[in-house]
């Protein structure tokens, strides 16, 4: 078997999440957070939409993770999200995690925004 070593270029991988928490480039941030091109931060979730239409210029497609769960997000949320460019996939946090590191080692240009587990 042959092994590549991953390379993320300038974007941080999700490195780890838990209750409450996620460890994104080695460093731990409680609560939802967003990560991307720009860099990690908090986020206060879905009524903090501001700083997800930001990545409109920088990103195709936003993964949203909704916790433990699978849940919808609001339909006014995606609406604004999808009329500014951005592609919106819903999916449970450990997946949302999971295949925004697989869409970084491909060099694509993702974001994530999750709130945790």
């Amino acid at each position: 078997m042959r092994l590549n070593e991953i390379s993320y270029t300038n974007a941080v991988p999700v490195d780890g999440y838990g209750p409450g928490f996620f460890r994104i480039g080695g460093q731990v941030y409680e609560g939802a957070v967003l990560t991307g091109p720009a860099g990690t931060t908090t986020w206060n979730g879905y009524e903090d939409n501001a700083p997800l239409l930001e990545l409109a210029d920088t990103v195709d497609v936003l993964f949203v993770g909704t916790g433990a769960e699978l849940n919808h997000i609001p339909a006014d949320l995606r609406t604004a999200l999808e009329n500014a460019g951005i592609g919106v996939e819903i999916m449970n946090s450990p997946a949302a995690c999971r295949t925004y590191n697989v869409l970084l080692s491909e060099g694509r240009r993702v974001a994530l925004a999750l709130l945790p587990v």
